[in-house]
């Protein structure tokens, strides 16, 4: 039987247990005992990045909200242009320090690509400080859905108040990304009264699922 091996472990901000385990060659992150990712369920990541990614502009800002395992800004870095300039919002630092720490041979050496501006705050902070320093591109994945598990307070980007800040973050013609865990038609609609378009598309956990698992929520600014 193959062990299952805790890695690092720590308190949310709400207080809440986060580990970091490895189980035959892959890591899992959990809070309060709830898988929140994985290494072997990343392809949900690689699909927001793209849709975010579609048609940037050149030398783009591009702003992550989350960092997670690192696979967003693995694709992102990807899709961007050697100018780009990604800022990458962590409100944990122990994500921070794992990925460098236990993940490097995963993506932690994307961290230091010299695009990358890591920021170990609230991505709200960044969204609501953009002023004339607007983003073309804004992924936020940095809860399980708009009802949020990691901690309370994220719940502010996701009402009516965070979605038009984030609105006001971008560019003419930029473009915001949600990663949820869940479909939310309530959300969706909550976003369609401050976009000029909205689109839910689903998206699979790995390419060869038969179903669409997770949800992304992607807004155009006019």
């Amino acid at each position: 039987m193959k062990v299952t091996t805790t890695l690092a472990s720590c308190l949310t901000p709400d207080g809440v247990p986060m580990v970091l385990q490895e189980h035959d060659g892959q890591h899992y992150l959990k809070i309060g005992g709830v898988a929140l990712m994985s290494t072997t369920a990343s392809f949900s990541e690689q699909r927001m990045a793209e849709l975010a990614c579609a048609e940037l502009p050149a030398r783009p800002h591009i702003l992550i909200g989350g960092l997670g395992f690192g696979f967003t800004l693995r694709r992102v870095l990807e899709l961007a242009p050697p100018d780009a300039i990604v800022d990458v919002a962590e409100l944990l630092p122990e994500i921070v320090d794992w990925n460098r720490q236990h993940l490097t041979h995963v993506n932690g050496s994307l961290l230091d690509d010299p695009r990358v501006h890591i920021h170990v705050r609230d991505v709200a902070e960044l969204i609501d400080r953009s002023g004339h320093d607007r983003y073309h591109a804004i992924l936020l994945d940095v809860d399980n859905s708009p009802d949020p598990l990691v901690q309370q307070g994220n719940a502010r980007l996701y009402n009516r108040g965070g979605i038009t800040r984030t609105r006001a973050a971008l560019h003419p013609g930029g473009r915001v990304v949600f990663w949820s865990a869940n479909r939310d038609k309530h959300f969706a609609e909550s976003l369609a009264r401050v976009f000029k378009q909205v689109e839910s598309v689903g998206a699979k956990a790995y390419p060869q699922a038969k179903k669409f698992t997770h949800t992304l929520f992607v807004a155009d600014r006019d």
